[in-house]
Formats: C-alpha cells, sequence, structure tokens
C-alpha cells in the first residue's frame, strides 16, 4: 500500500502503524546481534515512507512538521533504533524542500530518486578530530579542486544508516577557499567505503558506522551549499530528535502498564497494578508524557504555521523541546523500570533496551549544556526588549 496516497493523515497513521507492528518483534534479537534491520526498511520503502515529506510541488506528499513528528513517534515505539534513522532521511528531505538552499535540478534529481526507488540520504558532518559539528569544529575532511572536479579525502564518524544509504551529504574543507561546503556522494562513487566500528551500547540497530573517502572524485556541481559562518538558520525538522526518544518512552510505560497488571507475587492477593506506589510512579509517568507530547507538538504546529522570518526567531523554542522532551523521556524509562523492579535488568525484557536507547539521545545535537546558555540568553534579551518597549509607551 502507498502512504503517500491515502486520503487523510490517519489513514497514513493506520497504514505506518500496521507496517511497524513487525518491527516491534525484531527489535530484541537486532539489538542483542548488534544487527542493522535492514528488513524494516524494505518495509517503509514498500509502503513508500521516504517520500512523505518531498514537496507536493515535486510529486511527494509535503506532510507537515506536525505529521512527520507523529509518524516518526509510532515508528520509534515499535523500534528506536529504526525511528532515529529514518527519522535523519525525512527531515533532510523535508528541509531541503522548506529553504530551498540546493540547485533546482539537483533537488529534482533527488527527489525522483527518492520517490521512484526509495532513494536515502543523511548529512555526514560528524569527525573523530572535531566531534560534534554543533560545536563549531572545521571538517578535517578535505576537497581539493582538480579541473572540472572535485577530490573529497577524509573519515566521518556516526554515519547513522550507513548500511543502507544511497546518498552521502558530507562536510568538507574546500583547500583552495577554506570555505566548509556541502558535498552529495553516491555511494557508488570509487573511493567510497564503510568500515563497521559501531559498537556502542545503545541505538545498536542504526548503523552508524565510520564513512572512509579516499580519492573521491566528484563532477563540479557535487558541492551543493556553502555554510555561512554565524548565519545556521532554525532547523525545525531537528525535532525528529525528540520524537523518537518520546516514541521509546511510550513504548515503556505500555510495557509498565502491562507488566504491572500481569506480574502478581503470592504476597498479595491480585496484581501490582492495584498497590498506591505502583499508581504513584505510573501517573508520573502519565504526566511526564503529557507534558512532553504538548510541548514538542504545539512547537511543531507554530512551526508549520510560521512565515520564514518567525521561523528565524525560534531557535531558542526548538532547543528546548529536544532538552525537556528527551529529559522527560529518560525519567518515564527510570520510573518504567521502578515498576517492573529487578525484573526490567533482564535480557528479555525490552526495558533494560529503552533504558541503553533513551539515555543516546542525550548525545544528539543540540546538547544539554549548550542549550542552556542559548536559553539564558534569549531570556536576558527578552527581559531588555520588553524593558525597551516599556520605556517606549511610557515615553
Amino acid at each position: 500500500m502507498d502512504i503517500t496516497a491515502a486520503n487523510t493523515f490517519e489513514e497514513r497513521l493506520q497504514i505506518l502503524t500496521r507496517t511497524v507492528s513487525s518491527f516491534s518483534e525484531r527489535a530484541a534479537e537486532n539489538d542483542l546481534e548488534g544487527r542493522f534491520p535492514f528488513e524494516n526498511f524494505k518495509e517503509l520503502k514498500a509502503i513508500h515512507y521516504p517520500s512523505l515529506t518531498i514537496p507536493l510541488e515535486y510529486g511527494g506528499a509535503g506532510i507537515s512538521l506536525y505529521e512527520m513528528l507523529r509518524c516518526q513517534e509510532v515508528i520509534s515505539k515499535a523500534d528506536g533504533s529504526t525511528g532515529l534513522s529514518i527519522g535523519w532521511h525525512m527531515g533532510i528531505i523535508k528541509d531541503l524542500g522548506e529553504k530551498n538552499r540546493w540547485k533546482e535540478s539537483t533537488l529534482k534529481t533527488l527527489y525522483d530518486d527518492v520517490r521512484e526507488n526509495g532513494t536515502l540520504i543523511n548529512n555526514c558532518a560528524t569527525e573523530k578530530q572535531t566531534g560534534s559539528p554543533t560545536r563549531g569544529g572545521k571538517p578535517s575532511t578535505t576537497a581539493k579542486k582538480d579541473g572540472l572536479h572535485w577530490v573529497i579525502n577524509g573519515r566521518k564518524t556516526f554515519t547513522t544508516m550507513a548500511p543502507v544509504l544511497d546518498y552521502y551529504n558530507v562536510t568538507a574543507t574546500i583547500e583552495e577557499t577554506g570555505e566548509i561546503g556541502f558535498f552529495l556522494i553516491p555511494r557508488s562513487k570509487a573511493g567510497v567505503e564503510i568500515e563497521e566500528t559501531w559498537d556502542s551500547m545503545a541505538m545498536k540497530g542504526t548503523g552508524s558506522h565510520d564513512l572512509i573517502l579516499n580519492n573521491v572524485k566528484l563532477e563540479e556541481d557535487s558541492l551543493v551549499e556553502i555554510l555561512e559562518p554565524g548565519k545556521k538558520q532554525a532547523s525545525g525538522w531537528l525535532l525528529h530528535i525528540p520524537a523518537c526518544y518520546l516514541g521509546i518512552a511510550q513504548a515503556a510505560q505500555d510495557y509498565a502498564i502491562s507488566f504491572a497488571k500481569e506480574y502478581s507475587p503470592n504476597s498479595l492477593n491480585g496484581p501490582i497494578i492495584e498497590l498506591p506506589n505502583v499508581k504513584q510512579k505510573i501517573g508520573q509517568i502519565e504526566l511526564e508524557l503529557v507534558r512532553a507530547r504538548h510541548f514538542l507538538y504545539s512547537v511543531a504546529k507554530q512551526w508549520d504555521e510560521s512565515n520564514e522570518e518567525e521561523r528565524s526567531k525560534m531557535n531558542p523554542e526548538l532547543a528546548a523541546v529536544k532538552v525537556a522532551v528527551t529529559n522527560s523521556a529518560i525519567t518515564v524509562v527510570d520510573l518504567a523500570m521502578r515498576v517492573a523492579g529487578a525484573h526490567s535488568l533482564s535480557e528479555k525484557s525490552p526495558l533494560q533496551r529503552y533504558y541503553r536507547d533513551v539515555r543516546a539521545g542525550l548525545h544528539n545535537p543540540p546538547m544539554d549544556d549548550m542549550v542552556i546558555p542559548l536559553l539564558a540568553d534569549s531570556a536576558i534579551g527578552n527581559q531588555a526588549v520588553k524593558k525597551t518597549l516599556s520605556e517606549q509607551v511610557i515615553n
């Protein structure tokens, strides 16, 4: 079934929910083996899910940010690794359509490829030497002009979805100018290699291996974008990150309630769900989820309803959502484990996987230690603006 052909968003959610039911069945085994969930991506492609965020004018469904996040939460509830992985592709495709930074011909070729073949893309910016690109490090990956071609050399870490990516959108320092550019590199190019280095205890199924680029020769128009220092635009699509961890938290709540309804030690006359202290924890879980969900989706709707100028001022709110929702998700999983007790530490319990996976959110951008100063500066600046406005009114 083609999810892009559904008449309503609710129909799309129904198609997606049916599709991902098998993901949760595979999740435990894939996690235990550290295996990439190839079947999940095959099934997402079968319903044309990767095309949902392509703009309407390019033949896609052009779904809103709110709708994208709802979909991502559904996938992540079934399998966090798959949700986080496909979220990068979905968000990048949406972001490209919103900001029009690439040549139209390049964009059209990519979109056509996604619609017809389920082609997948991810940005590749992190390096061992520089750490997260959000910290401002300059790529050690280099791009050198050779006549009408570019030659790229370097190594990228955390290349999420590496086993199934068709395009790597790579940051590199241009030797001649010192500028930082994004280069669109097809998987099929000579000199492109994936080294399977991913050994994380969390999000084992993301396949976030190293990308090695050894004298990769590219056409001149492979340089798709030049990064302008100090002009980082607000990116609503990055809310796919907290949406992922919200999905994991929802899965943890569902399991905790099911466990509490079924577990009945002989010291009790019924299941532990009837105990006040268990109900207290489940109530706390629900409070965290309600608060996180309203924050995430209200900001997503604000993004959808805003113009370009209004969106440019939303960085503090977008960052706050990521930090708040991710930390709420961690709290939810912790409380769910307290409901299940020592049983939650068994390899047979999905809670131990949720616990490991949800912690990864702390290290996805933007990180807490960068967001809090940003919010402080925003609050201080807002106070100054309010003071100025009040003075103008008085005078």
